[in-house]
């Protein structure tokens, strides 16, 4: 997989991590991350052919009936109004990571989550406003797919879903969790519930409409790597793992370095 810096990586997770993980979120993604080099098989994508099959009808579907209507939407939804609709979708999110947080033993972001629920459904008015935010509450949003990577099912298949887009195959099986911890599914109004789940998915599609021109390449390969860049670093909390150069202890053996490099360059 492609790699990039430390602090880019640092910022991208941090710009990233209040997007939904579907195939917006990738798209957003993908100006952080670098393209594989052209041809190269990824050992993480062995169904690469049904994936790139899924991903076109996608991405037809995006582009001839998601894309327009995200575009009317963003038209005629004045800009406070569109942010107050992202504040409550993701307000609702807080219970599905108060529970995946709980079930990872993760006590102190439950407790960031749990609060951020309640101030903002309360003086956040129903969560159209993130009052928490500007209070510095935040914490890291979890899923159960995070949650089945910190029990031991680390590494996992690719698998790009039709109409959802990218995942794996861990982050598919979690799906149907998520989606229990979801609290419009307990409206008991079906009209209320297939209403606010296409406002969802139009509201997050438009915010990411000005994104796509991050992507470079293969838009495939792009998102793909994207994708699992982002899981990966959600899934260790934004830990990039040790700087070998930042330790302390890092000690240089004589082999790493060549008297010829001297001898060349002299001293002044």
């Amino acid at each position: 997989m492609s790699t990039f810096s430390h602090s880019r990586a640092k910022e991208c997770l941090q710009r990233a991590k209040w997007f939904p993980l579907t195939l917006g979120l990738t798209v957003f993604l993908a100006g952080c991350a670098s393209s594989q080099t052209a041809g190269a098989p990824h050992p993480e994508d062995p169904w690469e052919g049904f994936n790139r099959r899924v991903f076109i009808f996608n991405d037809v579907l995006d582009r001839y009936a998601l894309k327009p209507v995200a575009r009317g939407y963003r038209f005629v939804t004045p800009d406070p109004v569109e942010t107050s609709v992202g504040n409550f979708f993701s307000n609702l999110g807080e219970v599905r990571t108060v529970v995946n947080s709980l079930l990872q033993g993760k006590g102190r972001n439950a407790s960031l989550s749990t609060s951020r629920l309640i101030i903002n459904s309360t003086v956040g008015v129903g969560g159209l406003f993130d009052v928490a935010t500007k209070m510095e509450i935040t914490g890291d949003e979890e899923d159960f797919g995070q949650t089945l990577a910190v029990w031991g099912w680390e590494d996992s298949r690719y698998l790009v879903l039709p109409l959802l887009g990218p995942s794996t195959l861990r982050d598919t099986t979690g799906l149907p969790a998520d989606r229990a911890a979801d609290p419009v599914m307990y409206l008991n109004d079906e009209t209320a519930e297939i209403a606010l789940t296409v406002l969802d998915v139009v509201d997050t599609r438009a915010g990411l409409l000005d994104r796509e021109a991050m992507i470079q390449g293969d838009r495939y390969r792009f998102i793909r790597d994207a994708y699992l860049q982002s899981r990966q670093f959600e899934i260790n909390d934004g830990e990039l793992g040790d700087d070998p150069f930042a330790a302390d202890d890092f000690e240089f053996d004589d082999a790493d370095f060549d008297d010829a490099d001297f001898d060349e360059n002299g001293a002044d």
